[in-house]
């Protein structure tokens, strides 16, 4: 893609929420997380690379112990859907016994964030809960009624990038959750 292409898929894009409503969905999940795991000891783990900017704006919002630890596990790479699971980085951090929370940027079919959790079961965390930035509001779940356990904002079925979703690879630090036009 050249910038000018790059660049019009912003301009033509529709502003899902905004800075503001993406910072207030974010000190909610703080509070919901700290009230839910104050107490827990929790490895939070941040699943690049779409998961960079949540993680980085949340956890300051966290106001408990934890470790900070971080998964690059995809399926898309700079394409617009995929297929396998590609690892990069697995945990670093011991697991056993332990309450994982896993911070990604988006909850759409739910299938790298199951896996990831699955690996870090297998791996002997206690429990593993997922916190999301968006979460896609649609039927093709990998597990039927697929939640995250703490979700900043939902949406309908579009592709979107900002705060961390990307177009192709770009727009991850677009400043507010946009749906591309037409998808």
């Amino acid at each position: 893609m050249t910038v000018d292409e790059i660049n019009q898929v912003l301009a033509e894009a529709d502003l899902l929420a905004g800075e503001a409503e993406v910072s207030a969905a974010v000190v909610r999940l703080g509070a919901e997380i700290t009230a839910r795991l104050k107490d827990a000891n929790p490895v939070v783990m941040c699943v690049m690379n779409g998961g960079l900017i949540f993680a980085g704006q949340l956890l300051t919002r966290l106001v408990f112990p934890l470790e900070v630890d971080y998964v690059h596990a995809t399926r898309y790479g700079h394409k617009t859907s995929g297929a396998r699971l590609n690892w990069t980085v697995r945990p670093q951090l011991d697991l056993q016994d332990r309450t994982v929370l896993l911070l990604d940027d988006i909850l759409d079919e739910g299938i790298t964030l199951a896996a990831i959790a699955e690996h870090c079961c297998r791996q002997g965390a206690s429990r593993v809960l997922t916190a999301v930035l968006v979460e896609k509001l649609h039927l093709r779940k990998v597990t039927p009624g697929m939640r995250a356990d703490f979700s900043g904002i939902e949406v309908g079925d579009r592709f979107l990038f900002g705060y961390g979703l990307d177009y192709k690879g770009y727009w991850r630090n677009a400043p507010g959750i946009y749906a591309v036009k037409g998808l």
